[in-house]
């Protein structure tokens, strides 16, 4: 995968050996029972930080989910490790939308997995949004192109768990944009009918951001945990946090958001 490193641009360079030690870390001071991965490599990779937490005493994850992309050019993959067995998955490809007389599919997808939880279903979708780097001067920010996929995916996830059987799920990952933003929005609430609300992660400080970009030198809050209002119910009031140890600045450029649920 493509990033910077120590402030210059590598082309196809693997993830640096000390960011995978502050990584392995951070997975080992959350301990959390399902972790959701965006912006993954191949699945090298993820088996690499499979196994390296298996020999540095860090979480045990029987369970984990590599998906491929929808466009076999994307280099950014989504994942999951868990220390739950899933119950179903399911890896959408198809969720078609109009963009400027054509039609386009988000390019990583959405990973839907369905849980079992002391007997209670519940499920967890993860996405990555598409960027603020566009290919179009008519579409600035590709701010139209992310609003069409976050109207995709939240028109399933209203087919697929009505509103008002009360569904469990959650939504997670990178939306690469605002909380008051178009995107955002969709998945928050369609006329009067509230879909999920935002799960308020914090870090030790109060602050809410969980991206920096380093070239800009800016902070922006882009990863969310949404929750149905059923699913809210069962979030443990204090769980959600951002991490903002000193692992978490040479982890990524993304900070991890956690927050626990009981059932």
């Amino acid at each position: 995968m493509d990033r910077v490193v120590e402030g210059k641009w590598k082309r196809d360079y693997p993830k640096p050996e000390k960011e995978k030690r502050a990584l392995r870390a951070i997975l080992k001071e959350v301990n959390a029972d399902v972790v959701a991965f965006q912006e993954i490599g191949k699945r090298p990779f993820l088996n690499e930080l499979w196994m390296d937490l298996n020999v540095t005493n860090g979480p045990i994850y029987p369970h984990a989910i590599w998906m491929p992309p929808g466009d076999p050019e994307e280099v950014r993959h989504l994942a999951l490790f868990s220390k739950i067995p899933f119950r179903a998955i399911r890896m959408h490809r198809d969720f078609e939308f109009p963009y400027f007389g054509g039609r386009k599919t988000p390019d990583r997808g959405v990973l839907e997995v369905t849980f079992e939880s002391n007997g209670i279903k519940w499920t967890l979708f993860n996405l990555h949004l598409k960027s603020k780097w566009t290919e179009r001067k008519d579409d600035p920010e590709a701010t139209i192109r992310r609003e069409r996929e976050a109207r995709a995916i939240r028109n399933y996830l209203r087919k697929s768990n009505p509103p008002q059987s009360n569904p469990l799920y959650l939504v997670v990952g990178d939306f690469n944009d605002h909380r008051n933003s178009a995107p955002l929005r969709r998945f928050l609430q369609v006329n009067d009918t509230v879909l999920t609300s935002m799960v308020p992660c914090e870090d030790s400080r109060g602050h809410r951001w969980t991206h920096h970009w380093g070239k800009a030198d800016s902070y922006s809050r882009f990863d969310y945990i949404l929750a149905t209002p059923q699913m809210l119910t069962r979030q443990v009031a204090g769980s959600a946090k951002i991490v903002d140890g000193p692992h978490s600045i040479l982890a990524s450029d993304h900070r991890m958001i956690f927050a626990d649920f009981q059932f």
